[in-house]
């Protein structure tokens, strides 16, 4: 009995030690496992941050492309506000010595009629 007593104990430490190396090598694969996972977290917040940092520089590049823009649909519009002002004096200029020459026209138009029926009704009473 005595020997199947030691066997039978013999037996239990035998399994109890292939127990604890089976537990070891699970934990060990198991704190590898989730080193592993940390450093997927790791390189993906990496590569997160920057995507992000990517897109930040985009976003400040579009907008200096679309203040560019801006400034310079704003000097076109001046320059052509300039343009037709310039051109509206112009013609109004025009308009206006054009109106001074025909009135100047008829002015001395009607001097001569003036002085034509003058010179008429001088000859009238002279004769």
């Amino acid at each position: 009995m005595k020997k199947v007593f030691v066997t039978f104990a013999s037996l239990c430490l035998v399994l109890s030690v292939v127990s604890c190396r089976e537990v070891k090598e699970n934990a060990d694969e198991a704190g590898n496992a989730v080193e592993g996972a940390m450093e997927d977290a790791g390189d993906a917040m990496e590569d997160a941050g920057d995507a992000v940092k990517d897109a930040a520089g985009d976003a400040v590049d579009a907008t200096e492309d679309a203040v560019d823009a801006t400034g310079d649909a704003l000097e076109e519009t001046g320059d052509a506000i300039k343009d037709a002002a310039g051109d509206a004096i112009d013609k109004t200029g025009d308009a206006i010595k054009d109106a001074a020459d025909d009135a100047g026209d008829k002015l001395k138009d009607a001097a001569n009629d003036a002085g034509d029926k003058l010179k008429e009704g001088v000859n009238k009473v002279n004769n």
